[in-house]
């Protein structure tokens, strides 16, 4: 196979094959392995030094970390969150009604931000409303992780996929993707998604009563934790209730230790000593507030003597906060937190701990892990990489204690509506848009220099950076137009829609296992150049590409978004097969016809 090939040729097939197994077996991080091909491309000469570093400077690239600090923005004013109750509070009491307004709305906030971000903002809001109307999770959940993966079609700056595939155009002499270029598409797909649901998915749904409320799966809003009375501590010579009527907290004491001597038990009239810890279920802000609170302290943060004394949340120079949930294989489950100790073992700190059902009433150090526990870490930033990496967690989010910029809010809104209109009329070059919305955010105090550099995902970013020169490499060398010579032989005499519809069910099920990023990254160039060979117009070819990237639904593994709705829906594998072919199928179906019907 490799006959006729030229040298640069050769060595860019033995990198993609590297590159490909080592994304799909998961050896490295994504960011590593764009680092890796980057260097590679150089050093094999298939790309100049500039050629392969052109993707930190490129389009998608600036685009994407422009759009992680205005969501970051959003996120800090609190504009999110309050979105996010609106849409509650307008679904209605009826079942289908209930369902078309989470999945329509879901779907419009995701295509202006990472669809797993929309997911978990959703979550407990969907999972409260189906509790006081009676309707079981499993009915609303997975519709909500679809929709959210939905909603990232309508706009380009909704998923990286669409970025890589601009880029792949402007590759082959192709106009780039306009903000709105696969509007119309997506929004048919959102609008198809939330049909099918109302009409056929509900019959296929699972229909499960968990025991207990519902909103316990993901009551995100209270943490076990343990704080200590210091000398000058205000709580000193009251009781709990004395401290709650101030007003000031409102956590829930189920023990204490004294003198070493641990009791689990409600402290009554028991009046607080210097030295005491308690054990609390506390809030977010609560959490944060103990922090703060002169004379109070987080007894794990002093027991594990972190190099970081102050345990200051949102100041300059402070450590992050970020929650972890524990996987189902992971190598911790059933082990304390004392036996991992994850000071030594990540440099990072567990201050709290959330758990579906039932009430924690023992030391923290002494907690044994269990699948789906959330913690909330404290640590530095090459800490809580250590712990992203580890696939002994699922996904780490961002923990919500700090102070909201609410006074912000609005002008935050209007800063990415104005960003949105202004790219819509192409007044500018996008990426030139995109990033004076971001400037324009921190400049007005949206959110501050360092949140939007934390803001930023540095994972993503790098592997975008990565991605471009690989597809610039596949291009240039003409590997791309061998490889769609091959597909021509294979597919000679095939319509167009069989040929696409056939490109849409190989990314699919590769994007099952890849980001979608990496997949488009793999898959375009080749789509393009065969379209090329063809003599037909390359961009169904990479639109297509970036859609099966972006909205195979066969495994709940395809999306991280899937991962979140798993547990509280109490779904298994195989709902996520029966319900997500069929509505594959029935995407495939109108990403062909209608990227055909658009750009041929």
């Amino acid at each position: 196979m490799l006959s006729g090939l030229n040298m640069p040729q050769i060595s860019l097939s033995i990198i993609l094959v590297l590159a490909f197994w080592l994304l799909i077996t998961e050896r490295l991080r994504n960011d590593m392995v764009a680092v890796l091909i980057i260097l590679a491309l150089a050093f094999t000469g298939v790309l100049s030094p500039s050629e392969a570093l052109s993707g930190f400077g490129s389009e998608p690239a600036i685009i994407l970390a422009s759009v992680f600090i205005m969501n970051g923005a959003l996120h800090k004013t609190g504009l999110s969150e309050a979105i996010g109750a609106w849409i509650g509070r307008f679904a209605g009491e009826g079942y289908s009604r209930f369902l078309a307004v989470t999945m329509l709305s879901t779907a419009i906030l995701s295509a202006f931000t990472h669809h797993v971000t929309t997911t978990a903002l959703m979550l407990p809001i969907v999972l409260t409303l189906c509790q006081e109307r009676g309707i079981p999770a499993s009915l609303v959940l997975m519709p909500l992780s679809f929709a959210a993966s939905l909603g990232t079609t309508i706009l380009i700056i909704g998923a990286p996929a669409f970025l890589v595939a601009s880029t792949v155009l402007q590759h082959y002499g192709r106009p780039g993707l306009g903000i709105f270029s696969i509007a119309p598409i997506g929004i048919t797909l959102v609008l198809a998604g939330t049909l099918f649901m109302l009409v056929i998915g509900r019959y296929i749904l699972p229909k499960r009563q968990g025991g207990g409320e519902l909103s316990d799966f993901f009551r995100l809003d209270s943490y076990f934790t343990e704080v200590k009375l210091l000398p000058n501590s205000s709580f000193i010579g009251k009781t709990v209730d004395e401290v709650a009527a101030k007003g000031h907290y409102s956590f829930l004491t189920v023990g204490w230790v004294r003198g070493g001597k641990g009791e689990c038990r409600p402290l009554g009239d028991t009046r607080l000593r210097e030295g005491d810890v308690l054990w609390v279920y506390a809030s977010p802000e609560d959490m944060i507030g103990f922090s703060r609170e002169k004379g109070l302290k987080l007894h794990p943060v002093e027991r594990f003597e972190l190099k970081t004394r102050h345990f200051k949340a949102g100041e300059e120079g402070s450590q992050e906060l970020v929650q972890a949930v524990v996987g189902p294989q992971s190598d911790i489950i059933h082990r304390s937190l004392q036996d991992v100790d994850f000071e030594t073992r990540y440099g990072a700190n567990v201050i709290g701990l959330w758990r579906q059902g039932g009430l924690l009433c023992q030391e923290m150090a002494d907690i044994k892990l269990e699948p789906g526990d959330v913690l909330v870490l404290y640590g530095d930033h090459e800490s809580l990489s250590r712990v992203s990496n580890d696939p002994a967690f699922l996904l780490m989010v961002p923990f919500h204690g700090e102070v909201r910029l609410r006074r912000k809010a609005r002008l935050a809104g209007a800063i990415m509506l104005g960003t949105i209109v202004t790219a819509a009329f192409n007044l500018f070059a996008l990426e030139i848009t995109m990033l004076a919305g971001a400037a324009a955010m921190m400049l007005f105090g949206c959110i501050t220099l360092q949140q939007a550099y934390q803001s930023i995902n540095g994972k993503i970013y790098v592997f975008i950076a990565g991605a471009i020169p690989l597809g610039l490499a596949i291009q240039k060398t003409g590997t791309a137009i061998v490889m769609a010579e091959w597909l021509q032989r294979a597919v000679g005499g095939w319509s167009p829609i069989a040929i696409l519809l056939l490109i849409y069910l190989i990314v699919a099920v590769v994007t099952q296992f890849m980001s979608d990023a990496a997949t488009t990254a793999l898959f375009a160039p080749v789509a393009a150049a065969l379209a090329q060979v063809l003599g037909q117009a390359p961009e169904p070819y990479v639109i297509t590409v970036a859609m099966a990237a972006v909205t195979a639904f066969l495994t709940p593994i395809g999306h991280h978004g899937n991962l979140l709705v798993y547990g509280p829906g109490r779904y298994q594998f195989a709902d996520f097969t029966k319900l997500g072919a069929p509505l594959t199928i029935l995407v495939a179906l109108l990403v062909v016809f209608l990227s055909l019907a658009i750009w041929s």
